[in-house]
């Protein structure tokens, strides 16, 4: 009977034959890009063969171009709005694509109509073949399409992209993390709390290392030189309760808890103020995206304050955006949040003087 032993390379093990898989998978990447030309009027008295170059945009991993040539690229196309798709990278070669130019209507929606496309490979050193004439300056100017002197068209690119991909060695399903979980019933159970924080009349158990952490501000608090930092009982002031705790939450899991969609601007509202005070910058940002999506008549004066007096220069800006419409504008006018405004922001005072309707 032969035994296993040291193979000719020094390692221990039989000479049985190794066996592994690959494949060779195709996909495709979509993707669009929408030009608005604007003065078409002034683009037209270029002449046949000259054109003017869009944005870059990317597709597919690479960067992308559109000439518009307001008479058209060859002399055939004399008298027609065309246009031709750039490869922009210097190094890129050999990118199979499917593109598409079409027209738009006014709301936006292509106009089947007057749409051209083909297929081709792109290079970036490689001169054009052919252009898409989608219409001619007759029917354009008689259309609804142009309006204000502008019209719209969409650049629709389809890429075929070639991988290669090995199969792993094992078939292991890996679970997806569990972290949050366990860090939300480390709150709810209150197993291993080393301090109690009151808000109000409540009062939160939780853990020093865990609010060290994820804040700045808590650290200080619980790792630094603060007096409280031995202490086992807390205080917190000027936050109400149900605000701390969803904080609170939000220090745990990373995420926050539910709440009804007509209460979500208050929250988010409060939470703004708990999260710049407490250093958590994520929770911020979260906030500040929350309160430009439901941004109103009714929101949008104590929004602009909170921006203010938190340094959110991106919501002040939507704010200031939202009040530019005079119809916006007379109606936040009467209402008790711009009061508020006023007198709680009046380093505002010139800004909204300077940047809102007169009327």
């Amino acid at each position: 009977m032969s035994k296993s032993g040291p193979s000719s390379d020094g390692k221990i093990g039989s000479d049985a034959p190794s066996r592994s898989s690959s494949a060779i998978v195709a996909k495709t990447v979509v993707g669009s890009h929408d030009l608005k030309i604007k003065g078409y009027c002034l683009t037209k008295g270029l002449g046949n063969g000259k054109f003017i170059t869009s944005e870059t945009f990317a597709v597919g991993g690479h960067r992308w171009y559109l000439r518009y040539y307001p008479n058209g690229w060859r002399s055939s196309d004399i008298g027609w709005v065309s246009f031709i798709l750039f490869l922009d990278d210097n190094d890129a070669s050999g990118v199979t694509a499917e593109y598409k130019v079409t027209l738009l209507d006014q709301h936006g929606n292509p106009v089947p109509l007057y749409m051209k496309g083909t297929r081709k490979t792109f290079s970036s050193k490689k001169a054009p073949e052919n252009s898409h004439a989608i219409i001619s300056h007759r029917e354009l100017e008689r259309s609804v399409y142009l309006k204000d002197d502008v019209f719209s068209i969409r650049c629709d690119l389809t890429l075929l992209s070639i991988l290669a991909e090995v199969a792993p060695p094992l078939d292991v399903q890996v679970p997806a993390s569990d972290l949050q979980l366990h860090f939300s019933q480390l709150l709810s159970g209150g197993e291993g709390t080393d301090v109690t924080l009151e808000v109000g009349t409540e009062t939160f158990a939780a853990h020093r290392c865990v609010l060290a952490a994820r804040s700045s501000v808590f650290r200080a608090v619980f790792l630094g030189s603060m007096k409280e930092k031995a202490d086992a009982r807390v205080r917190i002031e000027d936050t109400e309760a149900n605000v701390f705790k969803a904080m609170l939450h939000f220090i745990y899991t990373d995420s926050l808890p539910l709440v009804e969609e007509s209460d979500a601007v208050v929250m988010a509202q409060h939470l703004l103020v708990v999260a710049d005070r407490y250093n958590l910058e994520r929770l911020k940002c979260i906030c500040d995206a929350t309160l430009r999506r439901y941004m109103d008549i009714t929101t949008t004066a104590t929004t602009l304050a909170l921006a203010e007096q938190h340094g959110c220069h991106g919501l002040k800006d939507e704010c200031l955006k939202f009040l530019a419409s005079p119809g916006n504008f007379k109606e936040v006018l009467a209402s008790d949040g711009f009061v508020h405004l006023m007198k709680s922001c009046p380093s505002l005072h010139k800004e909204l003087a300077a940047n809102l309707p007169s009327s």
